[in-house]
């Protein structure tokens, strides 16, 4: 197990927000299979272009690292690639920053062929401009991101290979987008309807759609827990079938590679008739989650979809009382919990209006209102 120290540079937010956030990255770094040590907060202080945090920090970060025998430093904020190789040189052991920390966890977590291509891809974006200063050759890359190679004399090589392989990668994924689409459309045709879970990650969404459907996706307590999207179908109060889709979670500045190379499986939250945003409203920032949902899917051009809230693990609330007041700011929600099943009838209720009011053209609301 690795042992890690966090580190962030705070800018424009307060020493809550940066505690928080770092909070987050502690819960991501343990579900990579490190082991946090400590932290250092850089406060104040404009992005030093050789460090990010200045020479004096990170003087105070390589002290730290000795003394903890760290051999891992993970940074909240985004790093030039430059940044990192300075940084790496200077403390002589591995530096990376979150969107590297999530690219690992995707590459652990990615189960079938496609989530291990849209992964892979994701990996050699970033890794290419990262090449220059250590030489690291395709054959390195499972040592992780950020691993320092045997130096400058294969780069050029390096670098064409790199190429090469993305173009690959991006015909398989076509072919992976075409079958997929193919799926769809024969749902489609069989007058399927079909919803899409959507949500912060670990906000139970494979909880959900396991005890909805019966099945048996991978469910733990930690974040991206799930990569690949499923199908399964549900049966409505009325008997209708409704197909479900389970998908991966969101999580704000969600790297723009991993948007770019998960498509084909975003394609699946697009071409749903009714996404199911699922929230964890035990979280004290379930709010600001919500929040970086809309701006994915807003992302995605997909906000204009018939949307229906669900409040999920209530049962966690130590005031049951704060239910009401979280539907009054978002009046079309369900409160449930997935783990429990509370709230299920109710839900399946609500599940039965709304595809029969999308149905009959009547299903155009809002993401704050009710249908």
């Amino acid at each position: 197990m690795e042992k890690a120290i966090l580190v962030a540079l705070e800018r424009g937010k307060s020493s809550l927000d940066t505690e928080e956030f770092l909070d987050e990255l502690r819960l991501l770094a343990e579900t990579a299979g490190a082991e946090v040590l400590d932290r250092l907060v850089q406060k104040g202080k404009r992005p030093e272009a050789a460090s990010l945090i200045g020479a004096g920090k990170v003087e105070e970060l390589a002290e730290l690292c000795a003394r903890h025998q760290a051999n891992l430093v993970i940074f909240l904020n985004d790093l030039r690639p430059m940044q990192e190789r300075n940084l790496t040189e200077k403390l002589n052991l591995k530096v990376i920053d979150r969107q590297a920390l999530i690219l690992d966890i995707f590459a652990q977590r990615a189960r079938t062929r496609e989530g291990r291509l849209q992964v892979e891809l994701a990996q050699l974006n970033y890794l290419l401009p990262r090449l220059t200063g250590y030489g690291i050759i395709l054959s390195r890359l499972g040592g992780g991101i950020g691993t320092r190679g045997p130096g400058e004399t294969k780069l050029e090589t390096d670098r064409r290979h790199i190429r090469r392989k993305i173009s690959t990668l991006k015909r398989e994924l076509e072919h992976v987008r075409s079958h997929r689409g193919l799926l769809r459309k024969s749902r489609h045709n069989k007058g399927f309807f079909s919803a899409a879970l959507v949500g912060y990650t670990n906000a139970g969404k494979s909880t959900l759609f396991n005890a909805l459907t019966r099945s048996s996706v991978f469910v733990e307590d930690k974040l991206f827990a799930t990569l690949d999207p499923t199908v399964k179908k549900v049966n409505l109060p009325t008997g209708e079938p409704l197909l479900l889709v389970d998908t991966v979670g969101f999580i704000r500045n969600l790297p723009h590679d991993l948007v770019a190379a998960f498509r084909a499986t975003l394609e699946e939250v697009e071409e749903a008739d009714l996404l199911i945003h699922v929230m964890d409203v035990s979280q004290s920032r379930w709010e600001e989650h919500a929040e970086v949902v809309r701006g994915v899917l807003e992302e995605m051009a997909v906000d204009n979809k018939p949307i229906l809230h669900v409040m999920n693990k209530v049962d966690l609330l130590p005031d049951r009382e704060k239910i009401a007041s979280f539907r009054e700011r978002l009046p079309n929600s369900i409160p449930i919990s997935a783990l429990r099943k509370e709230g299920f009838p109710v839900l399946l209720q609500e599940l039965h209006r709304v595809t029969s009011l999308i149905e009959a053209g009547g299903g155009e609301f809002s993401w704050n209102q009710s249908p």
